[in-house]
């Protein structure tokens, strides 16, 4: 499970254990069992030995564990950071508590005003493998509408330019609450991309194909990263291509095409 260039995220209910094999044969690159929002403070606990029992029968998963302030923490911390591909951490605000986690790879979930006013740091701690977008609790901490590109589109920018600065992989995008909407569901997918996101949250197994396809480099896209590469001089020097000038960022640009394409 290769989570840094992972393109769709599933979340399936920690105490729903008879969703976790459907959402393993969905097609996404990455399981989220979620021991957090989808789950009630009564449910915590069975929750957490639901998720146990996957990950000890050999399964790969990526556990968002409840956030630092709040009485699971520690015991998530427990059961996740043993076993879980990686831990991702909600509302994470503070690199102290991420540099706690230093046995166990991390994604931060940034999605208060302080996670992304803090970005970059957060981006930055040694466990972080990768960041993720939280839209929807950070629009209602603003007062905004989280189907809005224009009223998160600063915040969206910000941890893209964070995981950038931090020398992380580019970010997964938070997740669309429409589910009848496909047209939505596009929307937020080429909204993600423009801004340089690289993959996102999913709430429901109709949403994974048409996330996979979408970051997934097109045809087009792998030809002129193919074109530019063999035009290239290999001693740094500027070139033309179809006449557009070929420079090293170019050269870069047309690596991590070819890199996406073969991780998957």
């Amino acid at each position: 499970m290769n989570v840094a260039a992972a393109r769709s995220f599933l979340f399936v209910p920690g105490h729903r254990p008879d969703r976790f094999a459907k959402a393993e044969a969905a097609g996404a690159d990455v399981v989220v069992l979620d021991l957090e929002d989808a789950v009630g403070a009564e449910l915590k606990a069975e929750a957490r030995e639901n998720v146990l029992a996957w990950l000890e029968a050999g399964h790969e998963a990526v556990v968002r564990i409840n956030a630092a302030d709040t009485p699971w923490f520690t015991e998530d911390v427990a059961v996740a950071g043993v076993l879980a591909t990686a831990v991702m951490v909600p509302k994470a605000e503070d690199p102290d508590v991420l540099g706690q986690l230093s046995d166990v790879a991390i994604i931060p979930l940034l999605e208060t005003a302080l996670g992304i006013a803090r970005s970059v740091d957060l981006c930055g701690a040694p466990a972080v493998i990768r960041a993720a977008f939280g839209s929807v609790d950070l629009a209602a901490e603003l007062g905004v509408d989280h189907r809005s590109q224009d009223a998160l589109r600063h915040a969206r920018s910000a941890v893209v330019l964070a995981a950038a600065a931090a020398g992380r992989p580019a970010p997964i995008d938070g997740v669309t609450t429409t589910l009848d909407d496909e047209g939505a569901l596009t929307a937020d997918i080429e909204a993600a991309i423009t801004l340089g996101f690289s993959g996102k949250l999913c709430i429901h197994p109709r949403q994974v194909d048409p996330v996979n396809r979408a970051f997934t480099p097109s045809d087009a896209d792998v030809q002129w990263a193919r074109d530019v590469l063999a035009a290239s001089t290999g001693d740094g020097s500027v070139v033309v291509l179809n006449g557009q000038m070929v420079d090293r960022p170019v050269l870069l640009r047309a690596e991590r095409i070819l890199a996406r394409v073969a991780a998957h």
